[in-house]
């Protein structure tokens, strides 16, 4: 059983090294998402202010973790085409 334990612990070691670039960019765009959510968020009470509502979902936070500040501007630009 032992055997059995070090060669997944071993493909296991294989698979971090050989995928370790594209682990890393999922893991900045999820952090970067994650960041675009907390901005919607925050955006969302000063919206009305300016009359501009964005939804905070998963999507804007998306194109939001993509794109950064020209994502934004898609965004307000995609609301106010719609409206």
């Amino acid at each position: 059983m032992s055997g059995w334990l070090w060669a997944a612990a071993g493909a296991a070691v294989l698979a971090l090294v050989l995928f370790r670039r594209p682990l890393g960019v999922l893991c900045r765009l999820a952090v970067r998402s994650g960041l675009g959510l907390v901005f919607l968020w925050l955006f969302q009470s000063m919206g009305p202010l300016v009359g501009v509502h964005l939804g905070v979902n998963l999507l804007n936070g998306l194109v939001l973790g993509l794109l950064g500040a020209p994502g934004f501007a898609l965004l307000l630009m995609a609301q106010w085409a719609s409206s």
